[in-house]
């Protein structure tokens, strides 16, 4: 499917969610049950590229975590390897918060198990409904997760909410290469992906939204759409890796 004939889509929607309220808890379920293995099939299916592409998130906002009293919130954060990033980025001796914030309960315990003795923090709360005052944040972050809400609409909203004025955000995700390359690697993203995922885990189901997910995700030029009407500036999106992945930028 081309990135510009994609029909409009409100959120994630796992097989059988027949609307929001079961796909979130659809896709919290579907988490849970791969979080022991989440790390490891992460590396290895991406062949340890995820590495760089937090790295080199984290590298982009150095301006803004390079601030001694930068507060930073990294959405949907799993097991906590983007908001590590974002600490290492911004070193241990400075002020800043660095919050990492997922709904699921088993993916934030082993963030608290790998960890621990960190100067992060974790919350446990819905992307969709943050328990954060307006304007908290100088910058939000997400990796691999903000495609999975059940609304997108509404966790930009509440993206820019959570952000002060001038604030600004990531959204780091899946795309879809093009040309040749992209050919070959949607054989392995949808077949052979899926495959070692399920065989490894042990769970069916996740390795097989995976992609699915990422095919019904909007274009970049409909995200960027989606941003703007939310009302980010600056707007942009970077692609990484031939478009493997590719980063999503606003400003409040």
């Amino acid at each position: 499917m081309s990135q510009t004939s994609k029909r409009a889509v409100y959120g994630a929607t796992p097989k059988g969610a027949r609307d929001p309220q079961a796909a979130a808890t659809a896709v919290r379920e579907m988490f849970t049950a791969i979080a022991p293995r989440y790390d490891l099939l992460n590396h290895l299916l991406s062949f340890n590229v995820d590495r760089l592409w937090w790295r080199r998130t984290a590298h982009t906002f150095s301006h803004v975590l390079s601030r001694n009293n930068a507060r930073v919130l990294d959405l949907c954060c799993g097991t906590g390897d983007m908001t590590l990033a974002l600490r290492r980025e911004a070193g241990n001796d400075r002020q800043s918060m660095i919050v990492g914030t997922d709904f699921s309960h088993a993916m934030l315990q082993r963030a608290l198990k790998k960890f621990r003795g960190t100067k992060l923090g974790w919350v446990e709360a819905d992307a969709l409904r943050l328990p954060m005052p307006d304007g908290s944040f100088d910058l939000v972050t997400a990796a691999f997760g903000f495609r999975n809400l059940a609304d997108y609409d509404v966790g930009l909203r509440e993206i820019f909410r959570v952000l002060r004025a001038g604030g600004e955000f990531g959204i780091l995700d899946f795309g879809e290469p093009s040309g040749v390359f992209g050919a070959i690697y949607r054989v392995y993203f949808r077949r052979v992906l899926p495959a070692i995922g399920t065989f490894i885990s042990g769970v069916k189901g996740p390795y097989q939204y995976l992609p699915a997910s990422v095919e019904k995700f909007p274009s970049p030029e409909e995200m960027i759409r989606k941003m703007r009407q939310v009302g980010f500036g600056d707007v942009s999106w970077t692609p990484y890796t031939f478009g493997i992945a590719g980063l999503y930028r606003g400003k409040k």
